[in-house]
């Protein structure tokens, strides 16, 4: 029984998966913390508020009451930063660098066939014309 659960974890499939969730936990951090100590002060600077959670609609004077899509405005402003960042910092630089090493494999000449494989196509060749 703990053989078989040795062999499970040991399993690369898991490795991967553990090594992607901690990888994805660290970079959500390091996202995170662009937004909230980078983005986020560059849109309070150009609209002078960059947390809208005190808006609501149908509050009264004092601020009670009404539908408060304050909260919602500020997840929705993280969230498109967020996928921002995530394009132009993983996606875009990711594309680049698939687009070069395709063009790398595209430019290497293919290989002249071995000695094997002409005899091979000379016997398919052969029993093409025999039919």
């Amino acid at each position: 029984m703990l053989k078989g659960f040795r062999d499970f974890i040991l399993r690369g499939n898991v490795l991967d998966l553990a090594v992607g969730v901690i990888i994805g936990a660290a970079f959500g951090a390091i996202v995170t913390s662009l937004v909230t100590d980078v983005f986020t002060p560059l849109i309070g600077m150009i609209f002078t508020a960059p947390d809208f959670k005190g808006i609501a609609i149908g509050a009264n004077a004092a601020g009670q009451g009404g539908i408060r899509i304050g909260n919602f405005i500020n997840a929705l402003i993280s969230f498109l930063l967020i996928a921002t960042a995530v394009y132009f910092f993983i996606v875009v630089p990711a594309n680049a660098i698939q687009q070069r090493m395709k063009k790398e494999e595209k430019d290497v000449p293919a290989a002249a066939p071995t000695r094997d494989q002409l005899l091979l196509e000379e016997i398919r060749d052969a029993l093409v014309r025999g039919r």
